[in-house]
Order: structure tokens, then sequence, then C-alpha cells
């Protein structure tokens, strides 16, 4: 690899090819969408985070094909990533006088092959995260609460980890904009850096656009036939069993039949057991009909499903601990909501989920599935 210094010449030279710079502002945008949706966005906001990430994933792989079957720089083995290209460019940035590439330095060609790879991993752990602990997606058939849990936190690491990329990314295209090349951003608006610019001389490559679209169209029919199918299996414990017609009278007539999977079945014992002074009202029933409801509710209790309210809400409050919104989890999930929306007629109790979840009464409480009445925030 040459790396002289060129004299200034006039014109510009060909660089990037469409492929890498519809690639490159189209990763920015779906990485910009995933990070304020995933980091700081409502959680019912989750499909558009999904979308993004399903971008993520689509716009990388074209990115690995491009990179064997697009134009000279797109190609992967146009990066300078040796050991002594990337020594010499250290030892040129420690000493101010770099070796200049018409393509990516050795130091941008780390940077960018980090962050595919970085941005696969994050899209890769987001699928097993989605899974596990929304029991949405291809993975939710396969994926524990458990295993879903202890990814979100690898999925989140990886998102800072991402982010720490791309502040890198922007402090080197500011610096190399600052030491003699100031049209790296044109460039990948353009195609075009100014020719003083070119000093290296990989191989010349022509495009294979054709190819390259064919293999994407497969990948996406494949992938899209292979996604729709995995997810439309049954979720890992998330069991289809209809609500007890005879608790939903019972308990419903008085405020919203909670499903069983939001309470263990010493919750429900206990709760059954105090009837006489339900949180401070007298919910009496038969004996019979008492027992026939108590089992039904222990029989589908919280032990039995997978989801994340049964794991979350398990954890009682010890001064309250019968009362699901005294629970650590709901408190926390629920802190950003002003407390005006729980007093209001649409919704009146802290305990009213179904007034903002629509799917309260199945237990899945799937995030997209969240919307405070508009009635209610007036």
């Amino acid at each position: 690899m040459h790396r002289r210094l060129l004299s200034s010449a006039a014109g510009s030279t060909r660089v990037w090819d469409l492929g890498v710079r519809l690639f490159h502002w189209s990763m920015v945008g779906a990485v910009a969408i995933a990070l304020v949706t995933g980091l700081s966005g409502p959680a019912n906001w989750l499909n558009v985070h999904i979308e993004a990430g399903a971008a993520i994933g689509g716009l990388v792989a074209f990115r690995v094909l491009w990179g064997f079957v697009g134009s000279t720089h797109a190609r992967f083995s146009s990066f300078p990533v040796g050991p002594s290209a990337i020594v010499a460019d250290l030892a040129g940035l420690a000493g101010g006088l770099r070796p200049r590439y018409t393509g990516h330095n050795p130091l941008g060609s780390v940077m960018a092959l980090a962050l595919l790879a970085i941005a696969t991993m994050t899209a890769m752990t987001g699928v097993v995260t989605l899974g596990g602990v929304d029991k949405q997606g291809p993975l939710a058939f396969a994926t524990s609460y458990g295993a879903g849990k202890a990814t979100q936190g690898i999925h989140q690491a990886l998102a800072y980890g991402l982010l720490a990329l791309i502040a890198g990314h922007l402090l080197g295209v500011a610096y190399e904009a600052a030491h003699g090349q100031p049209d790296l951003i044109r460039a990948m608006v353009t195609g075009e850096k100014a020719g003083s610019v070119a000093s290296d001389h990989p191989a010349p490559r022509k495009a294979r656009p054709i190819l390259a679209a064919l293999v994407i169209t497969l990948l996406l029919a494949v992938a899209a036939r292979e996604v729709a199918a995995l997810s439309a299996r049954p979720a890992l414990g998330v069991p289809a069993s209809p609500p007890d017609p005879t608790y939903v009278k019972e308990c419903g007539s008085c405020h919203m039949a909670y499903p069983p999977s939001l309470g263990t079945s010493a919750r429900w014992t206990a709760l059954m057991a105090g009837l006489a002074d339900h949180f401070g009202e007298d919910a009496s029933l038969d004996p019979a009909l008492m027992l026939s409801i108590r089992a039904y509710l222990i029989n589908n209790s919280a032990e039995k499903w997978d989801t994340r309210p049964s794991h979350e809400l398990a954890e009682l409050s010890p001064s309250d601990p019968l009362r699901l919104t005294a629970t650590a989890f709901w408190i926390r999930t629920h802190r950003q909501i002003p407390a005006a929306v729980f007093k209001s007629k649409a919704v009146r109790v802290k305990g009213a989920c179904n007034a903002c979840h629509s799917d309260a009464l199945t237990g899945r409480f799937d995030p997209q599935k969240i919307e405070i009445p508009a009635r209610a925030l007036q």
C-alpha cells in the first residue's frame, strides 16, 4: 500500500459509490431512531424501535455483501487494516504527518468495521431481548424471561458502546477535516474527494449491483418468511388460557378482573382468605364459590407464566404485600405519570390497568398497547 502524499491535482476523484453513500446515510437515520426510541423514548414506541433495529440488521447485511461486490473503495479488500498500516497511521498521527489514502485510512477502516460489528451485536441482542422480555418476535417461542432480561443488559451496554463509537467517529472526521481533508462529509454526499487526496492504489474493481440486488432480495424474502413463521409460534411461558367467567363476573363487578399471572399462588391464597376485609371492604363470597375462584387463580398464577409482569410483580412490598400498585416494579414503571391521571374520570384508581393497557386482561401488557386516555391528560 502506497503511503506517499500526492501533490495537489486539479479536479476530483470518485471514491464512494452510490451503494456506500445510501448505506451510510440510511444507517445514520436508523441508528438515530433506534437510540432515541430505545434509550429515552416512551415504552409504546417499541414498534418504531423494532423497525429501526430491523433496518439496521438489513443495512448491515447489505454493507457486508457490498464489501465484496461493490466498487473499489467499497470493498473490504481495499481497507488497510494490516498491522504495519495501522502502526504507520498511529505514528503519523503522533508525529503530525500521516499517510493519506483515497478511501478509508487504517484507523478509519478499523472504526468502520467496529461500527458494523457492534451494530450487528446490538441488533442480535435486541431480538433476544424482545423474545424473552416482551414475548414478541422470532425468538419468543424459545427465550425465557431470565435469558431475555440478562441479554437486555448486554443490549443496553452495546447501545452505549455504539454511542461511544459514533462519538469517536465524529471526532475522527473533525480531526481529518482540520488537518487537510475538509471534504470528507461532502464526499459522502457526492461520492467525490479532492484529487490531491489520492495516494493509495488498490486494484480497480467495478461494482456488481445486479448481483447484490438479487442476493439481497433473496435474503430478505427468506428472512421475512422465517421471521413470520417463528413469530407466529406461541410465546414461551404465555399460556393461552381463557379467563374464568365466574371469576370475571364476581371480581370484575367491583374492579378489573386481574389476570392470575399478576400474583403468585401465595398472594392469591392470602387475598382469598381475607375477603371479609378486602382492602377495607367486605367482599365475602359463598364458600364453594370462593374455593372455585381460588383454585382458578392458583392454577394460573404467576408461577405458571414467564412474562415480565409475572416475574417483576412477584416482588412484594413489605409494608403492603397484597397490593400490586405498592410493588417496586409498578412504582418504577409508572413514576413519570402525573398523579392527576390516576384521579381522572377516565382512570379513577391506580389499579385500573385496563384504562391504559388495552391488553391488560390477557396478562401480557405489551408496551405497544399502552395509551393513556386523552381525557386523563386534560
